[in-house]
């Protein structure tokens, strides 16, 4: 594992050569390179002034070198940044370019600009870098805004890595509703996410198997390095995974014993046994609805809060009352939302307007399939004509009672369904954004004066007229919080100004071995990195589901390039899995054991080799090259 370190006396002619064999790479005849030997050499006594740094092999072979100079203000300049040939491909100028933006932002560089060879441009690009006007002959300009980490996630973990632990299930099944999924195994595919409680995890406690490749993408994409532990499969077919490490006393001491932050998906009373916390279940009463929805009304009694709606809400004595609700409603030509006391991403929710009444059968149809037990009514907010319908705000309460504010998303529901989330810059406009903030900061308060510690979000509806109308309260983490840690992350490895979408679920056409789940993620990778975007993948386990599927993480620069990596990553899960078709066929009819692909076969076998010899041959070529028609 390479590390970087100043450059030290005595070392200047060594650079000056690395420098100009790197050059040479390129294929450049001897008069270019002759001509740019002297603006390229690296001088003695000028090693502290130009900043410049080697990055060096354990064995203390130099690999590469990089340079932070012309520091004016805010403004600095990346003066060189060349690797060693033999090391080129293996993650050293990745290594480089990353010191250099770290110690840019920690001078309060806001700027830096970096004039590269034309065929680095690919690299910088990738790296996050923005093409800017300005390029010198022959050069091709970038430039990127150092940051250090968002004062919110330094405050999150103390500026720490911490322990995350996936208890999504065990969250879920604390909570006596018919609308909450017993069956574990959905919840685990979630607990995925685990990997981004915070934006640095030091370990990560899972309840299903993951494919090792994954781990190490992951890692790689968000310069975790390969200190990350990781404890899977402990809990494959029960909720309780914190009984489960608690159960195995080594591994709770290593998880609870190293003075890390622990963080949860939610606080549950096994959690809070593991980590020696409290448990006052009481903190969770604003997980349900008909709780934050009193709750959002009495913020607003006071009337301090005149860009806010709130939608009526009554609880029906039981089913048929719900349904004489709903056909009162739509014969006014207005529409219900039904919801179940708790539920998650949309479950437990149904929206029915009095179109949607009438394509059912009628109201009493329209029930059908809902859970069993109290529903709440409440009144459908209608949409507006245009802007986005569904938004988020992040918040959390730390341990000494302070609330921090996160920011605010757009989210993806359909039918009251979530399906993703888009956080960023300017990504809700200004007009929504102010008071979604103040109504947000003000349930952060009431929060924190119940007693509740830990991550909560407010999710809204805007109304007709542009106005936000509280909807629910969620006491955990939630898809939306891990795009705001993914994108806190970029910005200190790529520069500020990432836009962050996680998509819960993306269709594979195809069950996949493992080892081809992990392929078609590095590939996917590297064909978004060619157009500045970035891939993460975010949910693995689905893919051995008998319905396959992943959730990704999408970071880009803007909206368009955004939407283009979504389309790209959507179609290459669907094409790859074609190819695949024969061997989930064959799969299904095996038992699924999990963390590997479900038939049992070997990655090595004589069909599955054919089948790979067959994707590798059409389908990769057109992802990694970005030609896969979307």
């Amino acid at each position: 594992m390479a590390k970087v370190r100043a450059a030290r006396d005595g070392e200047a002619a060594a650079l000056s050569a690395l420098v100009m064999r790197s050059k040479a790479y390129w294929g450049y005849d001897a008069g270019f390179l002759a001509a740019c030997a002297p603006e390229l050499a690296v001088r003695e006594g000028e090693l502290a002034d130009r900043r410049i740094a080697v990055a060096e092999s354990g064995a203390g072979r130099v690999l590469g070198v990089a340079s932070l100079e012309a520091l004016d203000g805010e403004m600095a300049r990346l003066g060189l940044l060349f690797v060693e040939p033999s090391a080129i491909g293996r993650g050293v100028g990745r290594l480089l370019y990353r010191d250099v933006l770290g110690r840019a932002a920690e001078l309060g560089v806001r700027r830096l600009l970096i004039d590269s060879d034309p065929h680095a441009a690919g690299f910088y690009r990738a790296m996050g870098a923005v093409a800017a006007a300005g390029s010198p002959p022959g050069l091709v300009r970038f430039e990127v805004a150092p940051t250090v980490l968002a004062a919110w996630a330094r405050a999150w973990t103390g500026g720490v890595p911490a322990v995350h632990v996936g208890n999504v299930a065990e969250f879920n099944a604390q909570f006596a509703d018919a609308s909450v999924d017993r069956e574990p195994l959905a919840a685990h595919d979630y607990a995925c996410l685990a990997a981004f409680y915070s934006p640095y995890p030091a370990a990560l406690v899972l309840p299903r198997a993951v494919p090792p490749g994954w781990i190490r993408l992951v890692g790689r994409q968000l310069g975790w390095g390969p200190e990350v532990e990781v404890h899977d499969g402990l809990a494959e077919r029960e909720a309780g995974l914190s009984d489960a490490v608690r159960s195995r006393p080594e591994l709770a001491r290593r998880v609870t014993g190293r003075g890390l932050p622990l963080v949860p998906w939610g606080r549950t009373e096994p959690y809070g046994r593991l980590a020696g916390l409290p448990w006052r279940p009481r903190e969770l009463r604003y997980e349900s609805k008909s709780a934050a929805h009193a709750l959002f009304a009495r913020i607003l009694e006071g009337g301090g809060h005149p860009g806010i709606t709130l939608p009526a809400q009554w609880r029906a004595a039981n089913r048929w009352a719900a349904v004489r609700t709903v056909a009162s409603r739509a014969r006014a030509g207005l529409g219900t939302v039904l919801k179940s006391e708790h539920g998650v991403g949309g479950s437990g929710t149904r929206v029915l307007t009095p179109a949607l009444v009438r394509a059912a059968g009628g109201p009493r149809a329209a029930l059908r399939g809902l859970p069993r037990g109290p529903l709440l009514v409440e009144e459908y907010v209608e949409a507006p004509a245009r802007g986005p319908r569904d938004l988020t705000y992040d918040g959390f309460v730390d341990g000494g009672g302070r609330p921090h504010e996160v920011g605010a998303a757009v989210m993806e529901v359909c039918d009251g369904a979530y399906r993703g989330a888009t956080v960023g810059p300017a990504v809700v406009p200004a007009a929504l954004e102010e008071p979604l903030r103040a109504f947000g900061a003000a349930v952060g308060r009431e929060l924190a004066a119940s007693g509740y510690r830990g991550w909560f979000d407010v999710d809204f509806v805007v109304d007709a007229v542009g106005r936000p109308a509280p909807t629910e309260a969620n006491l955990r983490l939630t898809g939306p919080s891990v795009a705001f840690m993914v994108a806190a992350r970029l910005d200190v490895l790529r520069g500020a100004g990432h836009l962050v979408r996680i998509v819960d679920r993306v269709e594979l056409g195809a069950r996949l071995p493992e080892g081809q789940v992990e392929l078609l993620c590095a590939d996917l990778a590297q064909a978004c990195a060619g157009s500045g975007a970035v891939f993460v993948p975010a949910i693995v386990t689905g893919a051995f589901d008998p319905a396959p599927w992943i959730g990704v993480l999408l970071a880009a620069r803007d909206g368009g390039a955004l939407d283009a990596a979504e389309a790209l990553v959507r179609a290459g899960a669907l094409a790859v899995g074609a190819g695949f078709a024969d061997f989930s066929d064959a799969a299904d009819r095996a038992v699924a054991r999990p963390g590997r692909h479900p038939s049992g076969q070997s990655s090595k076998s004589k069909g599955e080799r054919g089948l790979r010899s067959r994707w590798q041959a059409t389908i990769r070529p057109a992802i990694i090259s970005g030609t896969l028609k979307v």
